[in-house]
């Protein structure tokens, strides 16, 4: 990307100044390497998303950005549904509510290392995973309706989670103003089989160990032991979550001129806030937010019964459940004031300072664990939300590397047998279905994490809490 393009604000944020249609400026928060590094069509989409109705501040972009469908991946935006503020089904994207969990298991990287094919082995074939991965829970309309509705609860009540775990939960498990009614029939058809499955893509299931802390003391408050290993969950609301991102985008395409919207790009298709259709979409969304955070919680139920086997001490209490790939009603200060508004993060993470009461009481003082996932090989971090969060991006943060290849280039670069043994060299067991779902997922396609990570502290946005290596990946 050509930095000429923007106002150097520091060494880790960059200014797009209004042109055009901009109602805001524009914000990338990444260091010169990383931004320079990044598709043009990232600064393209930063100022189309500043270019729509209500929009609040700025329109965001974090660290890992890359292009995505209207909306970069990485992009954060707020809107006031005061000021004709718009709801934009490509802010949110198809994988709605994808997220991340991590349970903590007590257990050294020794004891793991020594079952660790056993392990990987009895994970594979507990969790379902893969293109079209179907599970054991099968949802009649009910069921679905109490599911879509309930979110973790619903997951608990039904004996596949712990009731202690929904504290640990963002929103506790359970997000309100949720529509079934609004999920289409087919939304549904596509979910009736696939709750506690892992799906395809960069969803993944990981064993890891603990390998560095830079921060001890909010590192004891989370649980984290230098050492000691976690099991991390990367998933979201699979079929479901599509078909209503599908579905409503292809109405809010055609229903955007009715509204006055003039679109800079049809992808991002929008429907104001107050609107029938905007309200509409929002209950479909919560609804499928709902849905991810109850296939979560049967996927860490899952684990839970696997590592039983294995383990006396089998418990696996959860740190935290964070999504992203979501619209939020949040206070937020805007001009000075505090005012409600519906915060878009699109492959971002919010990342809510220390003393916010939505916090568990355990976890306030320090801040939210904001959970960062790398690619198979170089690992993921922990991070905390952090006060000055708040001014940069509506307490957002990023939450993954960030692709710099796509799919296809990755599955012409490297086989999937070739990433297999190249990790197994360096101690990382993989198991999926699809070699060129590995080869599509190589370390390789991925920006380098640390360096987002490092950038995203600079930045202000969130603290390096903690590095995790990974042992075991249970791939989609």
């Amino acid at each position: 990307m050509d930095l000429s393009r923007f106002e150097k604000l520091s060494d880790t944020a960059w200014r797009i100044a209004p042109f055009g249609a901009m109602r805001a400026p524009g914000v990338i928060y990444a260091t010169e390497a990383l931004i320079a590094a990044m598709d043009d069509k990232v600064f393209d989409q930063v100022a189309n998303v500043a270019m729509l109705p209500g929009i609040v501040r700025a329109s965001y972009a974090m660290p890992d950005a890359h292009w995505g469908y209207g909306f970069p991946i990485g992009g954060v935006a707020a809107f006031d549904p005061d000021a004709g503020g718009v709801v934009s089904a490509g802010g949110v994207g198809f994988d709605v509510s994808c997220g991340v969990r991590t349970h903590l298991t007590g257990l050294k990287r020794d004891q793991i290392v020594a079952v660790q094919q056993e392990l990987a082995d009895a994970l594979y074939a507990h969790v379902p995973v893969g293109v079209g991965s179907k599970g054991k829970i099968e949802l009649n309309p009910q069921d679905m309706t109490a599911m879509l509705a309930g979110g973790a609860e619903w997951a608990v009540q039904n004996g596949w989670g712990r009731a202690e775990d929904l504290e640990r939960i963002e929103e506790h498990g359970r997000a309100d103003g949720a529509d079934p009614a609004a999920v289409s029939d087919q939304a549904k058809k596509r979910q009736r089989r696939e709750m506690g499955t892992l799906g395809s893509g960069n969803h993944y299931l990981e064993v890891q160990e603990i390998a560095e802390v830079f921060d001890e003391a909010i590192a004891a408050a989370y649980g984290l032991v230098r050492g000691e290993c976690v099991v991390t969950i990367h998933c979201g609301s699979r079929g479901l979550g599509h078909q209503i991102g599908t579905e409503f985008l292809r109405e809010m395409a055609v229903s955007s001129e009715r509204y006055g919207i003039d679109l800079p790009d049809r992808e991002l298709a929008c429907a104001p806030i107050n609107s029938e259709l905007g309200q509409r979409y929002l209950g479909a969304m919560r609804a499928a937010i709902n849905c991810a955070l109850a296939n979560r919680e049967i996927i860490g139920h899952l684990t839970r019964q696997v590592f039983a086997r294995f383990f006396r001490h089998g418990e696996l209490p959860l740190m935290f459940d964070v999504s992203h790939n979501t619209c939020k009603l949040e206070g937020h200060d805007a001009d000075g004031k505090l005012r409600k508004l519906f915060v878009h993060r699109k492959g971002a993470t919010r990342a809510f300072g220390p003393g916010d009461p939505s916090l568990p009481e355990a976890l306030r003082p320090f801040g939210q664990p904001v959970l960062i996932g790398g690619s198979m090989g170089a690992g993921s971090y922990v991070m905390a939300g952090i006060a000055t969060s708040e001014s940069q991006a509506f307490s957002s943060a990023c939450h993954g590397a960030g692709r710099q290849m796509s799919r296809h280039a990755a599955s012409r670069t490297w086989s999937g047998r070739q990433v297999v043994d190249a990790l197994r060299a360096q101690g990382i067991i993989v198991k999926s279905p699809s070699m060129r779902g590995i080869a599509e997922e190589a370390p390789g396609a991925y920006k380098d994490v640390r360096a987002v990570v490092d950038s995203a502290e600079a930045a202000g946005l969130a603290k390096k809490v903690a590095y995790l290596r990974p042992l075991i990946c249970i791939k989609g």
